[in-house]
């Protein structure tokens, strides 16, 4: 219970990776709020457990974004931790990309996270400790093929944290990013299919193409993508700052 008596906001918490972090912040004890579009999700996840609480909230809104927190703070406290997490993931190549397309990806996964993260900042600012992940990619680190928007999206938020982490150095407040390489979620679903019609090959061959991405050849846990956050997000963790770590089976 490292975490009682803390407020955690986790965008995107209501499925997927947002959500096993979500719940592993709430099994440390922090009280966390759950945000996201679909509010009937949001509630479904949360029912069964008290430390989760839903609230509705689209990163891409900036009024909805400064409305959501101050709702939160106001029922829970100012957010002492943060995990921008809330994105899109989907690929495109270069010539078939439109204005219409790059923006949607870079205003989901890299606008959300700069909105969320300042008015995070806005709470956290008034406490002696603080923790800020943005959920990024392995794509934030390399380039991935056949996803150039979301590759930008995803190294945009990494340079989002650095820039953060060198702005509030020694302040009690530690910004980092996770990178993981592909996760068992509900997206793996969604990347099947957009592989499957891109590279004209079937199901099971679209699978071994993510499986194989990840040089330990399987699909990576969401507990371990939370116990990694959880593990940032620990007192003992505050010389972790401005790190972009990857989780994904080796990749360098």
């Amino acid at each position: 219970m490292k975490l009682a008596g803390r407020h955690a906001l986790v965008t995107g918490g209501g499925t997927g990776i947002g959500l096993g972090i979500a719940a592993a912040l709430a099994e440390a004890g922090a009280e966390v709020t759950i945000t996201g579009r679909r509010l009937d999700r949001l509630q479904d996840a949360a029912a069964g457990n008290p430390r989760l609480h839903a609230l509705e909230m689209d990163v891409t809104d900036e009024a909805a974004v400064t409305g959501g927190f101050a709702q939160a703070v106001e029922a829970h406290g100012p957010v002492a931790i943060h995990v921008a997490n809330a994105g899109v993931a989907e690929g495109r190549s270069i010539l078939k990309t439109d204005l219409e397309f790059w923006r949607k990806i870079l205003t989901t996964n890299l606008d959300g996270a700069f909105l969320t993260i300042r008015e995070a900042l806005k709470t956290m600012s008034q406490l002696d400790y603080g923790r800020v992940i943005a959920v990024s990619s392995i794509a934030g680190l390399k380039g991935l093929k056949g996803a150039p928007a979301y590759t930008a999206s995803k190294h945009g938020m990494i340079g989002l944290i650095r820039g953060l982490s060198a702005d509030y150095i020694g302040r009690g407040i530690t910004f980092n990013a996770l990178c993981p390489g592909y996760v068992d979620t509900d997206i793996v679903d969604y990347n099947v299919q957009s592989i499957m019609k891109r590279a004209k090959v079937t199901e099971a061959e679209a699978m071994d193409i993510m499986v194989n991405a990840n040089p330990h050849k399987r699909l990576i846990g969401v507990e371990e993508v939370a116990g990694a956050a959880v593990w940032l997000c620990d007192p003992a963790s505050g010389s972790v700052n401005g790190q972009a770590i990857a989780i994904a089976g080796g990749e360098v």
